[in-house]
């Protein structure tokens, strides 16, 4: 199940939707958007910038074309965005490769790949919106991350603010965000690691913002599965403790955001528990399942652009850690991670 996943074709195609959500993510607070200005935009403290973009999104609808970079891979998709303030929608089409048509309803995500007439159902509560400000238990970025203000630019022919997130520690990477003076939409946003070398960057190559786009018609899309075998993963909600696991330490920044097993389809698979942590930017999957001797023989590791990954044998069990952070931050999760006496 993992090593599938795994592999770099498969998984540009997972990081495709979630960049998409770095632009589009789930905004709740409630504050709205006002108009930029050079004072403004210089005393804003790194939350007051962070909870300017999440709202960007809940305030404007949009159709672009965004292009992601990352570790030599480039994908380009379409996107239609809408919100009406409780509830957003967002239809993302790639343009290269194989053809995928996602769509997604708040947390609520069918992806449809025509040529093979299948599609899979999904939730990406749990995968890692950036920033997730809103949803940690409680907001640690300032203690780990700072920030400067570093001039405007034009993206897509928008006129941006450019803001540098940059890590306190080595633990994970900085990042580069275009912000559309106006709106505060990110328009492009990079990772960098610490010599502030660009690992991945998604951009916008054409953008319009307050377009016509119907949440009527996303919502039709999205149910008419008509022809396509849909796929449908059972998860199940759960505790690391529940399952026999724990840290001896916390990994420093990062809280515990979710944990569940996703129930398999064949009974004699035994499903990973996938443990999913944040420091409010950056998202960390730790994923846990018995050792097979015939599908688990070889410990390594993988990058993609921002996104590391390790596998692990601890006792009997098969440990892959993988989130956009330095390998450094995946080797100290294992190190702590230990199996509960039961």
């Amino acid at each position: 199940m993992l090593h599938g996943l795994l592999r770099p074709r498969r998984w540009s195609r997972l990081l495709l939707p979630l960049l998409a959500a770095a632009v589009c993510a789930l905004a709740q607070a409630q504050a709205p958007v006002s108009p930029d200005s050079a004072t403004d935009a210089q005393s804003r403290s790194l939350t007051e910038w962070l909870t300017r973009i999440h709202d960007a999104s809940r305030q404007r609808a949009y159709v672009g074309t965004f292009v992601v970079s990352a570790g030599g891979d480039i994908s380009t998709s379409r996107i239609w965005h809408v919100c009406d303030g409780q509830q957003q929608m967002e239809r993302i089409d790639t343009l290269s490769g194989e053809p995928r048509i996602t769509v997604r309803r708040n947390s609520e995500v069918i992806t449809f790949a025509p040529e093979s007439r299948r599609a899979w159902v999904d939730k990406r509560e749990s995968l890692g919106l950036f920033p997730e400000l809103l949803r940690t238990p409680s907001n640690l970025i300032p203690e780990f991350y700072t920030h400067r203000e570093s001039g405007t630019a034009r993206v897509a022919g928008h006129k941006a603010r450019v803001l540098e997130i940059l890590p306190k520690d080595a633990l994970r990477f900085g990042y580069r965000i275009w912000s559309e003076q106006t709106t505060g939409l990110v328009v492009k946003l990079q990772t960098l690691d610490a010599q502030g070398q660009v690992l991945e960057q998604l951009a916008f190559s054409e953008l319009q913002l307050d377009a016509p786009v119907s949440m009527g018609k996303l919502s039709r899309l999205m149910s008419d599965t008509k022809g396509y075998e849909v796929y449908q993963p059972r998860l199940r909600k759960t505790t690391p403790e529940a399952e026999g696991w724990r840290l001896s330490e916390p990994v420093p920044g990062f809280q515990s955001m979710s944990c569940h097993v996703r129930e398999p389809a064949d009974q004699a698979e035994s499903p990973p528990m996938q443990w999913v942590f944040s420091d409010g930017l950056a998202s960390v999957s730790l994923f846990v399942q018995p050792f097979d001797q015939t599908r688990h023989q070889k410990e390594n590791s993988m990058v993609s652009g921002a996104t590391h990954s390790i596998s692990r044998k601890m006792g009997q069990h098969w440990i892959t850690v993988m989130g956009e952070v330095p390998k450094a931050t995946l080797e100290q999760f294992v190190r702590v991670l230990e199996r509960i006496d039961r």
